[in-house]
């Protein structure tokens, strides 16, 4: 470590109340940090599936309610209202989920022309957050590598309500039992805006959302 970080680490720590002779393990001074945020939820899961669906209808996302038994349906109207027809699916996406009638190609059989000129992704998600409306993507089976986040214009997301939190620091929790995995956050359409505030959709992901939640 360079002396001019470790000064400054030093100094940071002095400043908390951590000097350098009480607890030189990083994990110990960790678990010092006093923590008074909220950190659990205290929504019914009623509540808290509706604060979910509304943040997200606030993001411009598209949701659409279902159950296990009518998820293929449900993905097929979905698919269908849009004119989607040529669909990359996440490796490791249950084959039960997908509809009839499409050009479903699988993601580990896809290239980067695939994924430019296809008419939208489907995967699933690892965690969901009602509190901001953020879908949480570990990048395991049936949520794609990084690339189907990205590139294609729609992105259909299958999100059973057992996977929505009310928190930030619960959604941290069950992440935390995949600390290697690269994480994507998706709170609604990619979107930005320039200077003078003219909103650009599309800009680092998908320009649409769709949000398959499956109670």
């Amino acid at each position: 470590m360079s002396d001019a970080r470790e000064s400054i680490l030093e100094r940071i720590q002095s400043a908390l109340g951590h000097g350098r002779g009480t607890a030189e393990d990083p994990a110990v001074r960790y678990a010092a940090i006093s923590r008074t945020y909220i950190r659990a939820g205290r929504l019914d899961p009623e509540t808290r599936l509706s604060v979910f669906k509304d943040r997200l209808r606030d993001y411009d996302a598209h949701v659409v309610d279902t159950s296990s038994a009518l998820l293929s349906d449900t993905i097929d109207s979905i698919l269908r209202s849009n004119k989607q027809m040529k669909i990359i699916t996440a490796d490791g996406l249950a084959p039960e989920a997908l509809p009839q009638g499409f050009d479903f190609l699988p993601e580990c059989e896809a290239d980067i022309n695939d994924l430019n000129n296809c008419d939208g992704v489907i995967t699933t998600c690892s965690v969901a957050i009602a509190a901001t409306g953020t879908i949480v993507l570990t990048h395991g089976p049936g949520e794609g590598a990084r690339r189907l986040t990205l590139l294609p214009d729609r992105h259909l997301c299958i999100v059973r309500a057992e996977q929505i939190v009310e928190t930030v620091p619960e959604a941290f929790d069950q992440l935390a039992q995949s600390p290697t995995h690269t994480l994507t956050f998706i709170s609604g359409p990619s979107a930005t805006a320039d200077i003078e505030m003219t909103r650009v959709r599309g800009v680092h992901g998908p320009r649409f959302l769709d949000v398959v939640l499956v109670k």
